[in-house]
């Protein structure tokens, strides 16, 4: 297919003020690098000759400096969704200067389907493979590419050379019907095949391609600390538990895992567990702990939506293709988020919280209630519907003056009805078949970290036996995050009688 090859800085002229403009792209890989750059710079003339120059953004999810750092800098940027890492995008957005819309990975495409978020412009996607047809092999991630390029009036392909040759059929392509025509998924387990290994495209549509030959050059790990080993330590042998006493049956369930040095600890620790059998994983984010436990034989299957792994990780995956190609599918975040898949293969959920209070709730997304980190991603949709939903973070932050674990959290992301099991370096609070006052009494006994478990005690005893169902005291309940915004530490709390 004959495709108008032009260079980044072309490309991104075609860009014009006000589009809403669909970059494809999942937790930071497979994002196309070239043209938002070049965008950006674009953006940043126009604005020194005085013309406006801000565009929409929607994304599959993270997607790396090219667009979350370049973007805003240039302040081209109105609004962004549905999910962020990056420090200049979070920056913009709790200054006001974008507006953000956080709404659940799974819901994304559909919203894209019905023109819920206006109508997109053009989308900027990358490809390792340009086939014959015009369709084209995506590159580390799916996302939500398949709708982007279905969707969009436009599209420009990055044609990524650092990829290519090394993908192919390693992606499974499917865009569901939307309601009332949507036909069942038919995954009954992992490695289930549901549609093709190319994204479909109207050659029509193609507007461009970009050569590139750029690696994702994925951020590495921070080293294990004792809190992160405590914390896979603690949440493998839970397991391992459940699994003995029949609470999990004994080929194990499919897992999933949030993103981060958490997420890889614990994969990393279950894997090294020899109770622990070799297992499959149904995920949005295949990271490196899972690259290491393939090559081991600890785990059989792998399906995701993005290869969130760091340059050697990704060679080592490249040299064993006889291996991974076995073992590995990418897939679009409508599948692997999706609650009827989630809930039919009884997916273990395993996510990371900033914040979660003695009664179980869950806030992953905002700093002191107001400001954003990076939005909810997929754990809720994870959460929701999984046979075991675990939650996990470490009691203390910002040196021991901020405690993961309050009375109230002051933004609820999950709910205390999805939230199964909650995970301290301290220990493990198990919350199914527990009221409110049980719930409050082990996640304070086995979680809180010891400089503040009294001041959590006192909280909980000033409502008890008051007649409440939930001994919430709304004048106490947020003098906690009230100490740490007018003193610097949380221990400095006083709780009104």
């Amino acid at each position: 297919m004959n495709y108008p090859v032009m260079t980044a800085e072309e490309a991104a002229r075609l860009i014009k003020n006000d589009y809403v403009v669909g970059i494809g792209g999942f937790s930071s890989v497979g994002v196309p690098k070239a043209v938002p750059a070049a965008i950006a710079k674009y953006a940043v003339e126009e604005h020194e000759a005085g013309r406006p120059f801000q565009i929409g953004l929607i994304t599959g999810g993270a997607t790396g400096p090219a667009v979350d750092t370049e973007l805003p800098l240039a302040h081209a940027v109105k609004f962004r969704t549905p999910f962020q890492s990056n420090a200049n995008m979070r920056k913009a957005i709790n200054s006001g200067e974008v507006q953000y819309f956080d709404c659940h990975l799974s819901m994304i495409g559909q919203d894209v389907y019905y023109g819920f978020l206006g109508k997109m412009d053009v989308a900027i996607v990358e490809a390792s493979e340009i086939l014959p047809d015009g369709n084209f092999i995506a590159t580390t991630s799916v996302g939500i590419v398949p709708d982007l390029v279905a969707h969009a009036d436009k599209v420009i392909i990055e044609l990524n050379h650092a990829h290519e040759g090394k993908l192919k059929g390693l992606h499974d392509i499917y865009l569901p019907e939307m309601p009332p025509y949507r036909k069942p998924f038919m995954i009954t387990s992992p490695g289930d095949r549901i549609g093709t290994i190319d994204v479909k495209i109207d050659p029509k549509k193609v507007i461009a391609v970009v050569e590139t030959n750029l690696r994702d050059n994925q951020a590495g790990f921070k080293p294990l600390d004792d809190d992160t080993r405590a914390i896979g330590a603690h949440v493998s042998n839970f397991l391992v538990n459940e699994l003995k006493r029949g609470g999990i049956p004994k080929e194990f369930l499919p897992l999933q895992s949030g993103v981060g040095n958490i997420a890889n600890a614990v994969i990393g620790a279950l894997g090294d567990n020899p109770d622990v059998p070799a297992f499959s994983m149904f995920t949005e984010v295949i990271q490196n702990s899972v690259v290491d436990l393939i090559l081991k034989g600890r785990c059989n299957y792998v399906t995701g939506s993005s290869l969130s792994l760091t340059d050697d990780a990704l060679d080592v995956m490249y040299a064993h293709m006889d291996v991974f190609g076995e073992r590995l599918l990418l897939r679009s975040q409508e599948i692997t988020n999706h609650p009827e898949c989630i809930r039919r293969l009884g997916i273990i959920a395993l996510n990371t919280a900033l914040e979660a209070d003695i009664f179980g709730n869950i806030n992953s997304t905002h700093v002191m209630g107001t400001k954003m980190m990076n939005g909810i991603g997929g754990s809720a949709d994870f959460a929701r519907n999984a046979f075991l939903s675990i939650f996990t973070t470490p009691s203390l932050a910002k040196g021991g003056a901020i405690s993961s674990i309050v009375p109230m959290v002051t933004h609820t992301d999950s709910s205390e009805h999805s939230v199964r099991v909650l995970v301290t370096e301290q220990g493990v609070a198990d919350l199914r078949g527990k009221s409110p006052s049980q719930r409050a009494r082990l996640i304070i006994e086995n979680c809180a970290h010891p400089d503040y478990k009294q001041l959590l005690w006192d909280y909980l005893r000033l409502s008890e036996g008051k007649g409440f169902h939930t001994p919430h005291s709304l004048k106490n309940a947020f003098k906690m995050h009230i100490a740490y915004e007018e003193t610097g530490d949380m221990r400095n709390a006083k709780f009104e009688m």
